[in-house]
């Protein structure tokens, strides 16, 4: 668990002194894609919402500014969601 408190949020404030998760929430994290590594803050989300996965606003994919990556659950790991591709 110390791992994922050092990792950072998907749309955390680039300037935020502390952009790591916290205490109470729930986080999938990104696997592959322009946002590997990041952590997608999933609470209140329901398992419908869990099972679809999401189309996430990112500049740095194929696409640029504007562009989306989708991500959705792992079979067998649903914690981590793998990258499926970018759209405009």
């Amino acid at each position: 668990m110390d791992e994922l408190m050092r990792r950072r949020v998907y749309g955390a404030d680039h300037e935020d002194p502390d952009p790591g998760p916290r205490p109470g929430r729930a986080y999938r994290e990104l696997c592959a894609g322009p946002l590997d590594g990041l952590l997608l803050d999933v609470t209140g989300w329901t398992d419908e919402e869990l099972g679809t996965g999401a189309m996430l606003v990112t500049e740095i994919g194929a696409y640029g500014p504007g562009g989306r990556a989708g991500y959705g659950p792992r079979a067998g790991d649903p914690e981590r969601w793998d990258w499926q591709g970018d759209s405009p």
